[in-house]
């Protein structure tokens, strides 16, 4: 009767497992987890080896419904940090800042993830002379991407100093006049 018992105790529990694949790390925490749907959940930690000449990372943070969420961290295969990145809805949201392989801030990017989720999304049109003035507000087609929006800048990563300063508004670079300009206006030297 009690390896009868036993037996159901033991197939009960396997049956009514949470995940579909799982790891455990070196720390004994759950990473990489997929639950029952095919979706990326919690923690994960995801290793790139070189490939084509291009270098190889390690990168870590958090899925939540198979989308990238939070904060994300790059690392070279060296153990040094070369990304951190924030999303939202699995699209770049907020400030990101990029890293050269011996530690030197490279570049500082702001972005603005829309919901995937609304088919349109009403944006605030600022005074280009007085941002903290609103002066419309717009309905977009959200096409559930990124865009360019807000001060990116650039490093000597030598020396620390600010080489270039470039300021977007929704994808549009705002030129020094205060015109925006978009990607197809931009012409190569």
């Amino acid at each position: 009767m009690r390896l009868i018992l036993v037996c159901c105790l033991f197939f009960s529990i396997n049956g009514f497992g949470q995940w579909k694949s799982y790891i455990i790390g070196a720390k004994g925490d759950t990473l990489n987890r997929v639950d029952m749907k095919g979706k990326k959940q919690g923690p994960w930690s995801i290793h790139v080896e070189e490939l084509r000449g291009e270098r190889g990372y390690e990168e870590e943070g958090y899925f939540e419904n198979d989308n990238k969420e939070g904060i994300w961290k790059k690392y070279s295969l060296q153990g040094v940090k070369i990304a951190e990145e924030n999303y939202r809805w699995g699209k770049l949201n907020g400030k990101q800042q990029y890293f050269t392989y011996f530690g030197g801030l490279e570049r500082i990017e702001n972005w603005r993830a829309l919901d995937p989720e609304k088919l349109f999304d009403t944006v605030a049109v600022y005074d280009l002379r007085d941002p903290s003035k609103e002066i419309d507000r717009v309905i977009v087609k959200n096409e559930g991407i990124s865009l360019k929006h807000g001060k990116w800048i650039f490093y000597d990563p030598r020396e620390g100093t600010i080489e270039e300063t470039q300021t977007y508004v929704m994808n549009k670079l705002q030129t020094d006049d205060g015109d925006l300009l978009s990607d197809d206006d931009i012409r190569p030297i």
